[in-house]
């Protein structure tokens, strides 16, 4: 019930080849410390806002480079390696950002495609509309692993606590999620929100993340992190720069959260009542 899991902080880059020399030499690094389950972040293979410069790297599933070495990575290693996501380009002309896990045996195990789009203005002056290019998941999934039931979210995922809900209601264990939280952001939700996720669904989260200045002119936050069901802080990295987090994940410390605040067993259906006060075009009951 007992495993070690590695975070893999990075700072990708525009070409894809450069990553994944980093991604390797990373995921080798978490290897040698005795992860068994390795996860690197959101964008792994390319961090690229021109949008014709992103088109011009990328490859659909088979022919993706980060597909190919992440596989022969995990069974050349023995390990589970959950690529966080990568751009794959789509038939339609569209982007999927994908994650995948591998198998020890270099196997995809499954993938998952983000569902959620990060289509904001925030106040600093950046402005994202990630469904210009991406085309949305829209299935949630959930794996049952030798070492527990691991759920799948990426980055924005995050803000959306119904999917962390419902794969907890069906027994996840493990929630992972790999992003490229923008520095703003980052500062002031990122650590609250993944120490409630792990809180009030009483599960582990793994999240690493990209770090730093990036070569598209874009800041992210970094603070890879793993985050046990209670709510504490196993492990976390910096601001900036490539890191590896080691965290021993005892896997029976999810039922021991569960039982201590039963809130899973707990939750009742209710129905919304909305109340329009008299003068304000409702009628006074």
């Amino acid at each position: 019930m007992s495993f070690k899991a590695a975070a893999v902080q990075m700072c990708s880059g525009v070409d894809p080849a450069r990553n994944v020399e980093t991604m390797v030499s990373l995921v080798r690094e978490a290897a040698s410390e005795g992860a068994v389950y390795i996860q690197t972040p959101e964008m792994t293979g390319a961090i690229q806002r021109d949008r014709t410069g992103l088109r011009s790297v990328l490859k659909e599933e088979a022919g993706d480079l980060v597909v190919r070495e992440a596989a022969r990575l995990a069974g050349e290693l023995g390990v589970y390696l959950h690529v966080g996501s990568t751009p794959i380009a789509l038939p339609d002309g569209k982007v999927a950002n994908r994650g995948f896990l591998f198998g020890p045996d270099g196997k995809k195990i499954c993938d998952y495609d983000k569902i959620h789009m990060f289509d904001v203005d925030l106040d600093n002056g950046e402005s994202w509309r990630e469904s210009a290019v991406y085309r949305p998941g829209a299935t949630a999934r959930m794996v049952d692993l030798p070492f527990g039931k691991l759920g799948f979210a990426i980055c924005y995922d995050v803000r959306f606590p119904e999917l962390f809900r419902q794969q907890a209601m069906a027994g996840a264990e493990i929630m992972s999620v790999p992003a490229a939280f923008t520095r703003q952001t980052g500062e002031a939700h990122w650590e609250i929100l993944l120490r409630a996720r792990a809180i009030e669904n009483g599960l582990f989260v793994i999240a690493a993340a990209q770090a730093g200045q990036h070569e598209d002119g874009r800041e992210t936050f970094g603070h890879s992190m793993i985050v046990d069901p209670w709510g504490k802080v196993l492990a976390k990295a910096g601001l900036a720069g490539e890191a590896v987090l080691i965290a021993e994940i005892d896997v029976a410390a999810v039922s021991g959260a569960r039982a201590r605040i039963p809130n899973l067993k707990n939750a009742r259906d209710f129905v919304l009542d909305q109340v329009v006060p008299a003068g304000k075009g409702g009628v006074a009951a």
